[in-house]
Formats: structure tokens, C-alpha cells, sequence
């Protein structure tokens, strides 16, 4: 099998797509490495990715570290790389999301969510390249979302830093090209996570009748996408075909999503404006 043997880096592994991306590797014959920041979660989706091997040869190996943290993520790679190998895949799917109207949300959590969802990935990228170079071959994969084609409402501090990620991957393809390594950039819909569930408590109404519009995927399926797209070597991954449709014409169709999208805001407005006069 095309993974069997192979060591997959992945960040943010201890739930989520991270996690499932991890079991779906480790079932397919993979060594695993997930790097996580709480000890708790990494030790029990570790018994769980365990679980899935299909030999007692494989490698389950987990780390503590916070990605926003550049000495911690580097080390925790390196330590990775010491202990399991060269990597062959780096995927990183440790993120955050904290919807909320622009003028109630901390300059803080700005700071945090461009800490983690981009600049995360990028010390993650820049720790695994000097040993992906030197055996000249490769896979990263950076998970992005729906969210990083198209500005949502209620996600100015996520939005930008999925964005972000797009303009690295864009950046970085044709560089990484020639050393034989491949990039991808995973643009998830919604999908059923521990973070989903905390992204909900927060979202103004607006953006939850915004996002309620498109299908949420479970963690499994967007990972079986994600498998499927490295064996291709595809560089935009897009499950479903909805995210198909705005990856490949975000551009065109923007504007009509746009006009939709203020349709619903102004429709809540309005009936909060109604229930205020009658209130008053």
C-alpha cells in the first residue's frame, strides 16, 4: 500500500481531522507522529490511532507542544524525525476558530488565531523541509477551510489566517516543485469536531444562519478526501461539491454570495430592530 512504511507528521492530531487523519493513515500501515498541546487528549487519541494499526511494526509516537510557539513546535519535529524517522507527509491541522462580531472581539484573539492557524504551519513547514529536501521527497499538507476562500461574517480573526495559508501554499508550490516535494491545501466544509461544537457557542446568529446553509461533513469522510488527494498529488483539496464549486470559482461567484449573505444579515437585523421597538 502507498502509505505502508511511511512516517506522517501531524499537528493538531489529538482530534478532529487531525485525529481521523491519523487513524485513517495508521489503517492504511503508516507511522504515525501527532503533536498536540494537551498531554491528556494526545495520550488518548494515541490508544485510538494505535488501534487502527494493522502491524505490530508500526509507530505511534505523540508530543506535547503548542505550534504558536516556535521553539516548541521545532523541537517537538525534530524530537519526531529522531525518534520515527524522515518524515514523509506533514500535515498540519492544528487550528482555532472564534467567531464573533469585529468590534466585541479582542485584538488578542486576532494575535492568537494568526499565531496558531498560520504562522503554526509555517514553523511546522520550515522545521520537516532540511529533512524532506535532503531525501528529495515529500508531501505537505495544510488544512485551510471554506472560510479561506470567501470571507465570512462573524469570522473576521479565521478567515484571514486560512486565507494566509492559501497564499503560502500558492507561494510555496512551484519552490518546493523542483526538490521533489508536493504541497496541498485542504479547503474543509464545516465539519462535526470538538472545535465546531466550542466555534457555535460563540457565533452571532448571523453566521450560524450563514453556515447552516451547506452540509456538515464528519472528520472521517474529509479524511478519506484528504488520503485521496495526496495519492493524487492534488494541489487544492476540496470535499464535496460544494467547496469544489467555490474552490474553483470563489472569484466569480463571490459577489452572488455576497448579496445572499447580506440578505440574511439584514433579515436578522431587522427582526432584532422589530423586537427591540416592541420592547421599548
Amino acid at each position: 500500500m502507498k502509505f505502508a512504511r511511511q512516517h506522517a507528521i501531524i499537528t493538531g492530531g489529538s482530534s478532529g481531522i487531525g485525529k481521523a487523519t491519523a487513524k485513517l493513515l495508521a489503517s492504511k500501515g503508516a507511522n504515525i507522529s501527532i503533536i498536540a498541546r494537551d498531554r491528556a487528549k494526545l495520550e488518548a487519541a494515541k490508544l485510538e490511532i494505535e488501534a487502527a494499526k494493522i502491524n505490530s511494526k508500526q509507530q505511534i509516537f505523540s508530543v506535547e507542544a503548542d505550534v504558536a510557539q516556535r521553539s516548541q513546535i521545532e523541537q517537538a519535529i525534530q524530537t519526531c524525525i529522531a525518534t520515527v524517522g524522515t518524515p514523509d507527509i506533514l500535515i498540519t491541522s492544528a487550528g482555532i476558530a472564534s467567531p464573533g462580531y469585529f468590534q466585541e472581539v479582542p485584538i488578542e484573539v486576532f494575535e492568537r488565531t494568526m499565531a496558531i492557524n498560520y504562522f503554526g504551519s509555517l514553523y511546522s513547514i520550515k522545521a520537516v523541509l532540511p529533512s524532506m529536501e535532503k531525501q528529495q521527497k515529500g508531501q505537505v499538507v495544510l488544512i485551510s477551510s471554506g472560510a479561506g476562500l470567501i470571507g465570512i461574517y462573524g469570522y473576521t480573526p479565521y478567515s484571514p489566517s486560512k486565507f494566509a495559508l492559501r497564499g503560502l501554499a500558492e507561494s510555496l508550490r512551484g519552490e518546493l516543485k523542483p526538490l521533489g516535494i508536493q504541497i496541498s491545501i485542504v479547503y474543509p466544509p464545516d465539519t462535526d469536531t470538538p472545535q465546531l461544537e466550542i466555534e457555535n457557542k460563540s457565533k452571532p446568529l448571523e453566521t450560524k444562519l450563514i453556515t447552516g446553509t451547506a452540509q456538515t461533513w464528519s472528520a472521517q469522510a474529509v479524511a478519506r478526501e484528504i488520503l485521496k488527494g495526496i495519492e493524487t498529488k492534488k494541489f487544492a483539496i476540496a470535499p464535496g461539491s460544494e467547496m469544489a464549486i467555490l474552490g474553483r470559482f470563489h472569484s466569480l461567484i463571490a459577489p452572488g454570495l455576497n448579496w445572499y449573505f447580506d440578505r440574511i444579515v439584514a433579515k436578522v437585523k431587522n427582526s432584532n430592530l422589530r423586537q427591540f421597538i416592541k420592547k421599548d
